[in-house]
């Protein structure tokens, strides 16, 4: 292990992300892959496992487990119940995190950032750290400037736990701070059932579709009279899009302090 490389966990080593991203830090030159977290598959060699090239790696059954590898940067790719307390226990080890995971709230946000400013140390939440979506966000945030009246649909295939995704949620986040409240019909007032309007969150309704053959994908509507604007993202089906931007995040993430959502905030756009 070169002195000078970001010493990385990578929790989710053997799921969907983790079997993209174990290879990519593997070969990265600045990137030190010490410690893999597979509840289903602890005590297996990561590298065998994957048929990777390197020197073995134990699969831990946790993170707590993980992190005493002397860890700079978890990297976590798990489940939603689970990736908070994973980020918190992090924090109180002195080591930063990436979020990958979707499905945490505001509030499991505010807490992250808390804990993160207390310790001095800095965690960067994605929702979707492909470059595509990343401009989804930066696109619709240009348009919501001009655009007061818009709505999102999420996309999935049904096996996906969280609704709506973390890359929605991020969405509607970044808008409340562009124009506020955005519901223009009041949700209360609708006749008929009011769970067909979708749920407001951070002032924009969100409407999830979970179906067999979908893929994870986001469209946002915006409206004015006799002028309609959608923008959408699609990704397919396999992670390669998430590799780069969630190394990039593990790059940045020690150079700030507190919790950051969205690659972009590490982005030059200019």
């Amino acid at each position: 292990m070169s002195a000078g490389k970001i010493r990385i966990c990578l929790a989710g080593a053997t799921g969907w992300v983790g079997r993209a991203l174990a290879p990519a830090i593997l070969a990265a030159p600045d990137l030190d892959l010490v410690a893999a977290v597979s509840r289903t598959s602890a005590g297996f060699d990561l590298v065998e496992l994957l048929n990777l090239h390197g020197p073995p790696l134990l699969i831990s059954g946790s993170v707590e487990e993980g992190l005493r590898a002397g860890v700079n940067v978890l990297i976590d790719y798990t489940a939603p119940q689970a990736v908070k307390n994973h980020v918190l226990v992090a924090i109180s080890k002195g080591v930063s995190a990436v979020i990958g995971t979707s499905g945490l709230s505001d509030d499991d946000y505010e807490e992250i950032d808390s804990a993160a400013r207390r310790a001095r140390l800095g965690v960067l939440a994605g929702g979707n750290f492909a470059i595509s979506a990343v401009l989804l966000h930066r696109f619709a945030t240009e348009a919501a400037r001009h655009i007061p009246n818009w709505e999102i649909v999420d996309y999935a295939h049904n096996e996906k736990p969280d609704a709506p995704s973390g890359m929605t949620r991020e969405l509607a986040h970044r808008l409340l701070g562009v124009r506020g409240q955005c519901v223009l019909r009041s949700i209360p007032e609708t006749q008929g059932i009011l769970a067909a309007r979708g749920a407001t969150i951070n002032g924009t309704q969100i409407h999830s579709l979970r179906l067999p053959g979908y893929v994870i994908a986001a469209e946002i509507h915006f409206g004015l009279p006799d002028q309609r604007l959608t923008i959408r993202y699609e990704a397919g089906s396999g992670a390669e899009p998430y590799v780069a931007g969630t190394l990039l995040a593990a790059r940045e993430v020690g150079t700030f302090v507190g919790l950051r959502r969205g690659l972009d905030s590490i982005m030059d756009f200019e």
